[in-house]
């Protein structure tokens, strides 16, 4: 089935204007329930109730209200919220451009594919090409449902791709959190430390190798209540964290990685021979 668009607008940048539209790029795959009435198995419903007035209230009754004091409220309507969003709700101006790595992946939200709409193609492809050749990514605001979101377009698999993000003022400050700067590492420790990721690193990442295990187990177990077969189950074991020597733990580590024939890590004499510093090493390699 053709995916199915969820909105339109345009993207603005100078002069140019390309119309364009957005798709969902991604959706959860939790596994979804209801709620059922234990006693008869139906499946209950959600009302709204006003406990003032003691009674069940319909949707065509609410109205929404902002506290800006404890249990007091400024009632604010569709309509005014909706005259706010103004002549720009459709338009993703473009402010400026900037390198992929200079954006913390922190500040993403949800992502978007974005498509050429009617009349749109060419200036879509010459954008997408351009911020490809460039190596840049494009921020911008853009109003979807009534709200006013900071997102970012980048080129991706010969097309483009939104992303919304936070605010600043909408990401936690990191400081706030104790992050172990009082520890000390010997050299010994970085250096095994090192030879673990070498060990487990690879060139690209590939998402199909990882499954989410445990909705495809509840998935089984459903079919099989499904099918009226009898599920037995068994509590988690809850292991307790032992602990050990740091050092003694890399080396285990390193060590059941070799005697499992996983990847080697690189061996100590390698890396103590290789030339400093190893960063334009490790470029020169990947150019090959």
């Amino acid at each position: 089935m053709a995916p199915h668009s969820i909105g339109t607008g345009t993207i603005s940048f100078g002069l140019v204007s390309i119309p364009i539209r957005l798709y969902t790029a991604a959706s959860s795959g939790n596994v979804s329930f209801n709620l059922l009435h234990a006693k008869c198995g139906s499946r209950i419903r959600q009302q709204t109730f006003c406990p003032t007035c003691n009674e069940v209230v319909d949707r065509a009754s609410l109205v929404r209200g902002y506290e800006f004091a404890k249990d007091q409220y400024v009632r604010v309507s569709d309509d005014e919220l909706k005259s706010l969003e103004g002549e720009t709700s459709k338009v993703i101006d473009i402010a400026e451009f900037v390198p992929l790595a200079s954006v913390d992946p922190i500040y993403f939200e949800k992502t978007y594919y974005l498509g050429p709409d009617k009349g749109g193609d060419k200036a879509y492809r010459l954008l997408a090409d351009a911020m490809e050749k460039n190596s840049r990514v494009a921020l911008a605001k853009f109003v979807m449902r009534g709200k006013e979101s900071l997102v970012l377009i980048r080129p991706a698999k010969s097309g483009l791709m939104l992303h919304t993000m936070y605010f600043a003022d909408e990401v936690r400050d990191f400081g706030e959190i104790d992050r172990g700067q009082s520890a000390k590492i010997k050299p010994g420790e970085l250096e095994l430390a090192l030879q673990l990721i070498d060990g487990l690193s690879n060139d690209e990442f590939k998402p199909e190798q990882y499954q989410d295990e445990y909705r495809q187990h509840v998935l089984g177990m459903i079919d099989q209540k499904v099918e009226g077969k009898e599920v037995t189950t068994v509590g988690p074991q809850v292991q307790r964290a032992q602990v050990i020597d740091l050092m003694d733990a890399l080396k285990e580590s390193l060590a059941k990685r070799v005697a499992s024939g996983e990847k080697r890590p690189l061996a100590k004499a390698k890396r103590d021979a290789a030339p400093a510093p190893a960063a334009p090493k490790r470029a020169q390699a990947a150019k090959k």
